[in-house]
């Protein structure tokens, strides 16, 4: 649950796209929550078993994991599927981003990014600021994008990996001035309703879950919970609304974590046996 290289990366694109809740997805969550403690192997049957916890059908099941293939998060073998190898590196840079919550605090520094890219790279263009959106960066302007210090690393590997750091600039400031109060600012450069728009929808998404079902909770846990760390910057208190609902849904995450997560992995090791 990251980022990768090759057919890898453009899944996790894909991952990133879709909405929490559909079958695709949860089967993405499964492989990226169970597989690597399983040992990296299971059969169609075990996985199929799996879906059917989460209530999905078996023949939708069947269909997902075949994008899932396709995609290049699963390799096929006689009678089993693998884990591919390439994908683990992307699974443990999600693992940090997901599990391990950042939030600024007052004087924390932050990073801009000045980009140029030619008019002829025009697709590479919509690749970065797409890209950049889903590592919780703000639009300051067209080619400028701010967002926390503390994804530097994420910031030049994911430059690296477009091939785009010969026409980017980077800064690090612990006191940005814009013209406006920093808060009224940072409420042009992030989408903060549709951030809250996320927040609300996860925490909805809570208040449903069955937590007499670990692994079906934990599963529906992180599958919905997966989308607000790639797009949420993690803002400082200060810069948030009085009222912003980020606090408790991170705080509603950590609880539910720590109380499902080891009898949902139970749950995985003795469907799947």
């Amino acid at each position: 649950m990251g980022r990768g290289l090759g057919v890898v990366g453009d899944a996790v694109l894909d991952d990133v796209d879709a909405r929490p809740g559909s079958t695709t997805s949860l089967l993405r969550t499964v492989v990226g929550l169970y597989l690597r403690p399983l040992g990296g192997t299971i059969t169609p049957a075990a996985l199929v078993g799996l879906a059917e916890g989460l209530g999905i059908p078996a023949a939708r099941a069947r269909t997902a994991i075949t994008r899932l293939k396709k995609h290049g998060l699963l390799l096929n073998g006689p009678g089993i599927l693998t884990l591919n190898p390439a994908a683990i590196p992307m699974l443990e840079r999600g693992d940090r981003r997901i599990f391990a919550v950042r939030t600024m605090r007052s004087g924390d520094e932050w990073m801009l990014i000045s980009a140029t890219i030619p008019e002829s790279r025009r697709d590479l263009r919509h690749q970065l600021r797409r890209r950049l959106q889903y590592l919780g960066a703000g639009a300051v302007s067209a080619g400028l994008w701010i967002l926390p210090g503390h994804l530097d690393a994420e910031v030049e590997e994911l430059l690296d990996e477009l091939g785009t750091r010969t026409f980017a600039t980077l800064f690090r400031t612990a006191d940005p001035r814009p013209a406006m109060p920093l808060a009224e600012a940072a409420a042009d450069w992030w989408d903060m309703d549709a951030l809250r728009a996320e927040h609300e929808r996860f925490l909805t998404s809570v208040s449903v879950l069955e937590l007499q079902h670990p692994f079906a909770a934990y599963t529906r846990l992180l599958d919905s919970w997966r989308v607000i760390p790639y797009t949420d910057p993690g803002l400082p208190a200060e810069l948030l609304p009085a009222d912003w609902p980020g606090t408790r849904s991170v705080e509603t995450f950590q609880r539910l974590r720590a109380e499902l997560a080891d009898a949902a992995l139970a749950h995985a090791r003795n469907a799947v046996g």
